[in-house]
């Protein structure tokens, strides 16, 4: 498995995120160590976090919330998320690609 934070499976974007709960604000922070660190404003209970990150990531990829699955760490910091045909990708991601 490839171990870069941002890599292509065809048209889809795979990210490697640390995420970073409990955030004064939603924001992409950059990298942290092999992964993308991202903070989010959610607490991490209930799946909240992961709710609201899903959110998020719509929001900057320009996707519905069904495109972004989150294929590892449901319960955990770490967490690789699919992206389905991003119609966007933001600078700080595009420029790890």
């Amino acid at each position: 498995m490839s171990q870069q934070a941002v890599y292509l499976d065809g048209d889809d974007l795979i990210l490697r995120l640390y995420i970073q709960p409990k955030a004064s604000r939603d924001q992409m922070v950059g990298l942290h160590g092999d992964e993308i660190k991202v903070a989010i404003t959610a607490p991490p209970v209930d799946g909240k976090a992961n709710a609201h990150l899903t959110k998020y990531l719509s929001k900057q990829f320009k996707v519905a919330k069904g495109q972004i699955d989150i294929e590892k760490g449901e319960l955990g910091r770490h967490k690789q998320v699919r992206i389905t045909a991003p119609k966007v990708v933001p600078e700080p991601i595009k420029a790890l690609l």
